[in-house]
């Protein structure tokens, strides 16, 4: 295995665990947790998503397959739904802030490690 897929596969870890921890919380009522609802959408099945889409990628490759590249990108995006640069001005950013900055190392390797398979590719 190459050092960029360990890397890729370090960052869907990590944002798996980010994302673990926020249900737990949720479900033991442990504060800070993310809140049951918002307007768009139960918090719940989100992350259930979050989890499906970086446990596929995952499992697919996250750099070495179309599919696994395109579920990678979905992760990124619902993951900067629950830790994107908005949670700066959430109340709760005192508490969250380490896994806020944790989750944006992920993304951001992530979001890297794409863009240079992308570009070599072209």
């Amino acid at each position: 295995m190459i050092p960029t897929d360990r890397a890729a596969l370090a960052a869907l870890t990590t944002l798996i665990t980010l994302h673990g921890v926020m249900l737990m919380a949720l479900y033991a009522g442990v504060a800070p947790h993310p809140p049951a609802r918002i307007p768009l959408f139960a918090m719940a099945p989100f992350l259930g998503a979050v989890f499906a889409a970086a446990g596929a990628a995952l499992i697919l490759g996250p750099l070495t397959t179309g599919a696994g590249r395109l579920l990678t990108l979905v992760t990124i995006v619902l993951s900067l739904v629950s830790f994107g640069p908005q949670k700066i001005v959430d109340p709760a950013f005192p508490l969250i802030w380490p896994a806020v900055v944790t989750a944006w190392i992920a993304v951001i390797t992530l979001a890297l490690l794409l863009s240079r398979r992308w570009h070599r590719r072209a």
